[in-house]
């Protein structure tokens, strides 16, 4: 079947544009990674038209959800195309058992916190028999609404490039796909470690339960082990080593007035060279 007859692509005016002009799509850890996993998948042509289409702003509009990713592409047709990518999320279960793992550790709950997604959460998922990105092309289901019968088409392509740069610019919407959004699972970690004793006061947060545990035996048994810290500490602090534009990461988007959401991504290059 030929395509030709739809004609040449249809330029659009206001659409999401990839910031990167040339090159590889994707700067963070996590959406090179998840990238990874697509261009593992697809070979030849599609993948190339589809970074040209995500860098012309042929997608519309892109969203983020639970389970699903649903785009709208503008191809030759005078319709855009509409776009799925499901990915099924993680059960509840499973993410109340990560959430205890991440809120006992201190390293894990600071850098999430802050906003930032540590390279080892990975493994943490991994370990834990639920890895966070696809293994393999039958854990998507990719759909679009275009006539070309090839997965993943141009059009798909263009919603994975896009959905990479959105991921660099908020690393929670991977976690929000598999099923937690950014407001649970921090409000999780804000809260109470998992299965720990209270000392009298204001609560503690699960990103230091270690100071916070009492210990078991009366007081007058443990004297020789007052001044001991509840759990081991690491010979070596942890350090959080960040990327220059984290706080541009967890502001909102700014109003009109201040130059929307644009300028979030005017200011990022003058962090990053300012921390050069």
């Amino acid at each position: 079947m030929s395509y030709h007859v739809y004609g040449r692509t249809r330029k659009v005016d206001g659409g999401l544009k990839a910031r990167s002009t040339r090159g590889k799509i994707g700067e963070s850890w996590w959406s090179r990674r998840f990238l990874d996993v697509l261009e593992s998948f697809a070979v030849g042509t599609r993948l190339t038209r589809g970074r040209s289409y995500a860098r012309a702003g042929q997608v519309l509009s892109l969203d983020v959800s639970p389970g699903v990713v649903t785009a709208s592409v503008q191809g030759s047709r005078a319709t855009p195309y509409q776009v799925r990518i499901g990915l099924a999320p993680f059960a509840d279960e499973v993410w109340t058992r990560f959430e205890d793992m991440l809120a006992a550790r201190a390293i894990y709950s600071a850098r999430l916190l802050a906003g930032d997604l540590p390279p080892e959460l990975e493994g943490v998922f991994e370990s834990g028999g639920a890895p966070l990105f696809p293994r393999n092309i039958g854990e998507l289901d990719m759909r679009c609404s275009c006539p070309d019968h090839a997965v993943p088409c141009k059009h798909l392509a263009a919603t994975f490039y896009l959905l990479a740069e959105a991921f660099d610019a908020d690393p929670f919407q991977i976690l929000h796909w598999r099923g937690r959004s950014r407001e649970a699972l921090l409000a999780r970690l804000r809260g109470p470690a998992p299965h720990t004793r209270r000392a009298p006061g204001p609560a503690a947060t699960g990103a230091a339960p270690a100071l916070t545990e009492v210990p078991e035996a009366p007081l007058a048994e443990s004297l020789d082990r007052f001044w001991l810290s509840p759990q081991p500490l690491p010979a070596r602090p942890p350090t959080l080593d960040t990327e220059p534009d984290l706080l541009l990461r967890q502001l909102p988007a700014p109003g009109p007035l201040l130059g929307g959401p644009g300028l979030l991504e005017r200011l990022r290059p003058l962090y990053r060279a300012l921390a050069g």
